[in-house]
């Protein structure tokens, strides 16, 4: 049985993750941290990761707090030994090499994944092989209009992986630095943020050739597209030495 700590346990993604997690034979919540309560039948709530420590001993943690309270939550979980997947976004990149270093100084795993979905995740892999062969390419998100972060963290994730990828042709888009044109991530892709009623999660990722486009994309068209890769990412946490970005090292 692997005890789980949940952070952000009142959101939308954090209750129905507790409601997942909950059904599960080979995993246990013995914790659930959110200042605002909920129901959470037996299992306690604390209002800080502090509190939460001091009284249960997870084997893993999720964290899906607030942007503004997934450092301090993250680095309190790691400080304590605990391996910790991050799904919450909006991490400053100073801020993740501060928890790498973290995980690195305890010994505990830290997964981030910018998306639970797996769909989304093969998206990323086919747009890294796709940018070996396309000189331009450019992401459109589209997310509910409560998302706090555009652009999203799957889009920037996306983004890098495309630019980085061994082999990339992808250039500077042109038309770069037009406000209307959207931000330039790793100077080579451009993103378009859209927050609108009805959204959950897509992402469009289009490639420009030789008259002829290329399009990649994936719709989550409710939360319950993530739970399979949140279970998968608590399932392989303790395994995990240091840290890893993306779901998509835990796939094989």
């Amino acid at each position: 049985m692997i005890d789980v700590l949940l952070t952000g346990a009142a959101g939308k993604m954090g209750a129905l993750s507790a409601a997942t997690i909950a059904a599960q034979g080979d995993l246990r919540l013995v914790a659930l941290v959110d200042p605002r309560k909920g129901d959470g039948g037996e299992v306690a709530w604390f209002d800080d990761v502090p509190s939460a420590l001091a009284l249960t001993s997870p084997a893993v943690a999720l964290e899906f707090s607030v942007p503004a309270a997934v450092f301090e939550n993250s680095a309190a979980l790691l400080e304590a030994g605990v391996p910790t997947v991050v799904g919450a976004t909006g991490l400053s990149d100073d801020e993740v090499a501060v928890l790498s270093a973290k995980a690195e100084a305890s010994g505990a795993g830290l997964v981030m994944v910018p998306n639970f979905a797996l769909g989304a995740v093969l998206l990323m892999k086919f747009a890294s092989e796709a940018a070996r062969h396309y000189q331009h390419a450019e992401i459109i998100e589209t997310h509910e209009k409560g998302k706090i972060d555009a652009p999203s963290g799957t889009s920037l994730r996306t983004a890098r992986l495309m630019a980085e990828a061994p082999g990339s042709a992808l250039v500077a888009p042109p038309g770069a630095g037009q406000e209307s044109r959207g931000l330039v991530a790793d100077g080579r892709v451009t993103i378009h943020s859209v927050r609108l009623s009805g959204a959950v999660a897509h992402q469009e990722v289009v490639f420009g050739g030789e008259d002829e486009l290329l399009t990649l994309r994936h719709d989550s068209l409710s939360r319950r597209s993530f739970m399979a890769g949140v279970l998968l990412a608590l399932r392989r946490a303790s395994d995990v030495r240091g840290t890893i970005i993306g779901l998509e090292h835990l796939l094989d």
